[in-house]
């Protein structure tokens, strides 16, 4: 079993406390994606995991093993953990073979493991002798992978491992390393910063936010209802407009919308791509401010007659100009958080 169960875990560096008492369970062979802003804790609590580092209190234990305890701690060395770090941090002056059998006591250092690693890390046989220099950066960091599950640990930790890599590059490294994790059938943990990527990836998404914990969930479920309008526009992007709920609809400045809420004020979170352009005349009255192309999508800007701001995203076959006046329908029902904040709404 390669569980990972962490309880209770807090950590100050001085005075500043970087973790609050955090709670995370990481099913056996899953994969969990810790995401949050730069500085919210993300990455000291993998390298407690690790055990890199050490816990003012709290327990973590990988399977049936408590490895930390707040009092003593298993050393790194003995916990039957794989830790790939940001950019891979390759040995330069070896090659690709004694890069990935680094790790491994000399008589466990065969052809025959490379080869099986080799395999597993999606990598051709060829790139062996090369250096790390001449290898892609996504090549690096299945290099980095390949190493890190050679002594076949229990659990695999992935600090960034993408974040040096361009976004296509990125994307095609992630659902590689994802494939290898399951083929192995190690259990993951994977810190990041990058809202696209823990959602794609991982099994499960945990939200960090100034050193806690704020939901937990699959994916799918973290999108389509996040805990607070502070998640919501960290995962994915949302409009947070104030709303009054009566007998399931939500009357907005957008209109009015579907909404599983009592009755009374709240903010509901319409995503960007609920939010359908139509001719003006046609629905909400709204001019376009700016536009982000992005290949197949666009994500508008826009502005509605009383000041608020709100963004659609959509094919960008069909996009209008900066300037233009259209018409906005939303598409779908809402989620609400509850008493609204004042002011009109605005987009993230």
């Amino acid at each position: 079993m390669s569980r990972v169960s962490i309880t209770g875990v807090t950590k100050s560096f001085g005075r500043q406390q970087v973790l609050k008492g955090v709670d995370l369970d990481v099913p056996d062979g899953s994969l969990t994606a810790v995401l949050g802003p730069s500085g919210c804790g993300k990455t000291t609590l993998l390298r407690i995991v690790a055990g890199f580092v050490r816990a003012d209190r709290g327990t973590v234990t990988l399977g049936d093993r408590v490895v930390e305890d707040g009092r003593t701690a298993v050393a790194p060395e003995r916990r039957g953990v794989g830790y790939v770090p940001q950019e891979g941090a390759l040995f330069p002056h070896l090659d690709v073979a004694a890069n990935i059998l680094y790790g491994l006591p000399r008589a466990q250092r065969s052809a025959a493991r490379l080869g099986e690693l080799l395999e597993l890390a999606e990598l051709p046989a060829e790139l062996a002798k090369r250096s790390p220099h001449e290898l892609s950066g996504g090549q690096q960091q299945r290099v980095a992978l390949a190493r890190a599950l050679a002594p076949s640990p229990r659990v695999i930790l992935l600090d960034e491992p993408f974040s040096s890599l361009d976004a296509a590059l990125r994307v095609s490294a992630g659902r590689a390393v994802s494939r290898v994790l399951r083929h192995a059938g190690a259990t993951g943990l994977l810190v990041t910063h990058d809202q696209g990527e823990a959602l794609s990836l991982a099994d499960q998404v945990a939200v960090m936010r100034a050193g806690d914990f704020v939901q937990v969930d699959a994916p799918a479920r973290l999108y389509e209802h996040p805990v607070d309008a502070e998640t919501a526009t960290f995962v994915g992007g949302a409009s947070i407009l104030p709303a009054t709920v009566r007998d399931g609809v939500a009357s907005t400045t957008l209109g009015e919308i579907a909404v599983a809420a009592p009755d009374g004020p709240a903010n509901v979170m319409v995503r960007p791509e609920q939010v359908l352009l139509q001719t003006a005349g046609h629905g909400v009255a709204a001019v376009v401010e700016d536009i982000s192309f992005f290949g197949a999508q666009v994500v508008v800007g826009l502005a509605l007659t009383d000041g608020t701001r709100v963004t659609a995203r959509g094919p960008s076959s069909s996009t209008p100009a900066v300037g233009d006046a259209v018409g906005l329908v939303v598409e779908g029902a809402v989620v609400a958080f509850g008493e609204p904040s004042p002011g009109p709404g605005e987009s993230a």
